[in-house]
């Protein structure tokens, strides 16, 4: 497994719209397994395929505790079939976005379709943080941060900081 770089913010190829992967094979689960080494190397809960520059519809999770057993899941073509009336809001983080966080509000729960790494077809119930969590890594195969739920003053103030700190790091290593 592979340890790939992550696409940071601002960074046009995060606005894309990636493609269905339709059928799991041998090169998409290389890609699931190096994206779950990339996100526990990172560390982070959920990543999803354009955060490594890839526009395919897939994305890793596991938001176990500190101290439990690993639960990863693996998930290509994820679609929301099912979401609750009832909202509830999360302070959510991003890899692509590193040390900025921001409250957003999201359905409570979701029920997700998804091709599992074996090219199962599978329906999960998810509720509290992994509802969240679905909601944040399907947003970005669409081309939604979760910057692009919150004030467009808050989004402009963290994408600036970003924005600097990038300039800063290319300075330093020209």
């Amino acid at each position: 497994m592979a340890i790939l770089p992550i696409i940071v913010a601002p960074d046009s190829r995060l606005k894309l719209k990636s493609q269905p992967v339709r059928q799991v094979d041998a090169e998409t689960r290389q890609l699931m397994d190096d994206m779950l080494a990339t996100m526990y190397a990172a560390p982070g809960i959920g990543l999803a395929a354009p955060q490594v520059g890839v526009l395919k519809r897939v994305i890793v999770l596991d938001v176990a505790k500190e101290g439990e057993d690993k639960q990863p899941l693996m998930m290509a073509d994820p679609e929301i079939i099912a979401a609750a009336a009832e909202d509830m809001t999360y302070e959510e983080g991003c890899l692509s976005l590193p040390s900025h966080y921001s409250d957003v509000v999201r359905p409570a729960w979701v029920t997700v379709r998804y091709r599992d790494r074996d090219n199962t077809i599978r329906e999960l119930k998810a509720e509290g943080l992994l509802a969240t969590c679905v909601q944040h890594e399907i947003d970005h195969l669409d081309g939604i941060l979760f910057v692009d739920h919150i004030s467009a003053l808050k989004r402009n103030m963290i994408l600036r900081k970003l924005l600097k700190a990038k300039k800063s790091q290319a300075l330093e290593t020209a």
